[in-house]
């Protein structure tokens, strides 16, 4: 019996043991983790820099230790698909996001001092969508770029001036405090012509599903057309009934308007 207790407390001092070995690799580990994260940043002065990290998300580490202290944030040439904990950046001022794989679902967190925004080549079709949240969430931003998006018609996306006048023009009637837009400064014209014309400049996407219906409503066969200028009810050909008489009226041509310009010797 006494043997038995003893293997017992062998077998439960080996889990123990284990146990104790297993949470010690996994400190290491996350140790190691925090290590190389803070390595591959650099922060000075305010300035957080986590470019080409290839995150898809920014790290809860890294913004949970910079967060109550970035005043600029470069974020740049990552793969972020969302800006999860980027919440945490709370003083931050300017936010860099370019080249990254941002897209009309991404959630834009409440920056309070944000003043530049840059979010160049990235995914984002919906200007409204973006704009909206902007409005509510940044509202001290004062530089805004979105070059190199599908939102934005530039010379980028092969679109012509006209296009992009009618972009800008929706944008500063949404966000009039701007005073830079992608590459130009903010012109007190442009501010008062968005004043006047910017609300009706908003750009309408077809999707593809409404093109794909709108193909199979031309492709359906049109009704012929039923117009005709002769009477609605039809004669039948055989009982069609001819009349036969005599003029009373005789023409000798003495009232010929054409007579007048006609001399004998043309006879």
């Amino acid at each position: 019996m006494a043997d038995l207790n003893m293997l017992d407390d062998i077998i439960d001092a080996d889990e123990a043991r284990t146990k104790s070995e297993k949470k010690k690799k996994k400190k290491s580990k996350k140790k190691e983790e925090v290590e190389e994260e803070e390595n591959s940043i650099q922060y000075s002065n305010g300035v957080l820099s986590c470019a080409g990290q290839d995150w898809t998300e920014v790290s809860s580490i890294v913004a949970e230790r910079y967060g109550s202290k970035a005043k600029r944030v470069d974020l740049c040439y990552n793969e972020l698909a969302s800006l999860k904990n980027v919440d945490n950046f709370k003083k931050c001022e300017e936010l860099v996001l370019d080249n990254n794989c941002l897209s009309d679902d991404m959630v834009l967190p409440s920056l309070p001092l944000l003043h530049t925004l840059s979010l160049n080549k990235n995914r984002i079709g919906d200007t409204e969508k973006l704009l909206m949240q902007v409005k509510s969430n940044c509202p001290k931003l004062r530089f805004l770029s979105l070059l190199g998006n599908e939102a934005c018609p530039n010379e980028l996306m092969m679109k012509d001036e006209d296009d992009y006048k009618r972009y800008r023009y929706f944008v500063l009637y949404h966000l009039p405090d701007l005073k830079f837009l992608d590459s130009r400064p903010v012109s007190q014209f442009e501010l008062q012509e968005a004043a006047r014309v910017g609300q009706f400049m908003r750009v309408i996407k077809v999707t593809g599903e409404q093109m794909d219906q709108d193909q199979l409503k031309s492709a359906k066969p049109q009704k012929e057309n039923q117009f005709s200028p002769l009477p609605s009810e039809g004669r039948d050909v055989s009982t069609h009934r001819g009349t036969i008489g005599q003029c009373k009226y005789v023409y000798y041509g003495k009232h010929s308007e054409g007579n007048r310009f006609i001399r004998n010797n043309d006879l």
